[in-house]
């Protein structure tokens, strides 16, 4: 569970926040003082929400400032009653990943959240997948065993990825061929044996079943 925290000194605006992105499935902590917001740095936040104006002597600008020297990279959204280019700016500068004005819909906000969430975490973590002793950047397209490079084919690592990103679920040939070739392939089917006896080759740990009379199915 993703865990959000949300500095916010409106407190009825905080509760109801609070209650969206807790339907959303995310843990939240709130905060009403910036001074207690940066007090609690150090422990696993995820997203943090800050309103740029609170209701003591720290700002929103002094809380992620706070943030940014103990964790560069975690995100960070700004929420405003202020429209000015100047606290879009400034934010900006100072490491934040997104901007809302008040008055925001609360639905608006959670999907922003959704959003970063997918960006920083999902995505990077299927950038890279790991089977066995062998490392797949899905980015880069570069497969490696023990820091070494695998050389592979661009049908031999789309191969690949379909079978790891799939384990334990049976392709016939003519699925095979669709997601490799593309659905206006007309060759044979003995295209799809071929690649898999060059994939087995050049990677002999991967543990591809053959089904006889269908297909393939890549096992853990």
């Amino acid at each position: 569970m993703y865990k959000v925290c949300l500095v916010e000194d409106e407190t009825d605006l905080a509760t109801v926040v609070k209650m969206y992105l807790e339907k959303a499935g995310y843990e939240v902590v709130t905060f009403a003082k910036g001074s207690d917001a940066i007090s609690y740095i150090g422990n696993k936040v995820d997203v943090w929400i800050l309103d740029i104006m609170l209701g003591d002597d720290v700002n929103g600008y002094d809380v992620i400032k706070a943030i940014r020297e103990k964790y560069p990279m975690v995100p960070v959204l700004f929420t405003s009653a202020r429209d000015q280019d100047l606290d879009r700016i400034l934010g900006l500068e100072l490491g934040s990943d997104d901007y809302i004005t008040k008055p925001y819909s609360s639905k608006e906000l959670v999907l922003r959240i959704n959003n970063i969430i997918k960006r920083v975490y999902q995505s990077s973590e299927t950038k890279i997948i790991k089977y066995l002793n062998y490392s797949i950047d899905i980015d880069k397209r570069v497969v490696t065993i023990n820091e070494k490079e695998i050389k592979l084919t661009t049908l031999e690592f789309d191969l690949l990825v379909l079978l790891v990103q799939n384990i334990n679920k049976s392709f016939s040939r003519d699925d095979i061929l669709s997601a490799i070739w593309g659905n206006d392939y007309f060759g044979s089917d003995r295209a799809v044996d071929d690649l898999v006896r060059r994939l087995r080759k050049k990677m002999p740990l991967l543990n591809v079943n053959t089904i006889y009379g269908y297909g393939y199915r890549l096992s853990a």
